[in-house]
């Protein structure tokens, strides 16, 4: 049983972005020749039908990332997004997006779009 105003999830929100995929993601507009297009990590909605793919990005001034890669949403769509949206995601359940820990980094674009 909970208290009202009280939701665990608060607690425990998962950090989206560690050192490690940091190190990994290209900086913006570095793979824009097509052998290249491969997504370094995967965020989605567990309460929705939202992906996000990351195959670029880089870190703002503000400490923000912003990234570049497939959102598939309404539709699939290539596109700038910002981790900062994301952080501020709060579903029906109270859960945020979410980093795919099992997403293997370095699968081609190409399967998804």
């Amino acid at each position: 049983m909970y208290f009202r105003g009280y939701c665990p999830y608060d607690e425990v929100a998962m950090k989206l972005l560690t050192e490690k995929i940091k190190k990994k993601i290209p900086a913006l507009y570095s793979t824009e020749s097509p052998g290249k297009r491969k997504f370094v990590c995967k965020f989605f909605d567990p309460c929705g039908d939202w992906t996000w793919y990351v195959m670029e990005g880089e870190e703002r001034e503000n400490g923000d990332w912003l990234f570049y890669g497939l959102v598939d949403g309404f539709e699939k769509e290539w596109g700038y997004f910002l981790l900062s949206d994301l952080e501020k995601v709060k579903g029906p359940l109270g859960l945020g997006i979410e980093r795919d820990v099992y997403f293997e980094a370095g699968q081609e674009a190409a399967k998804y779009a």
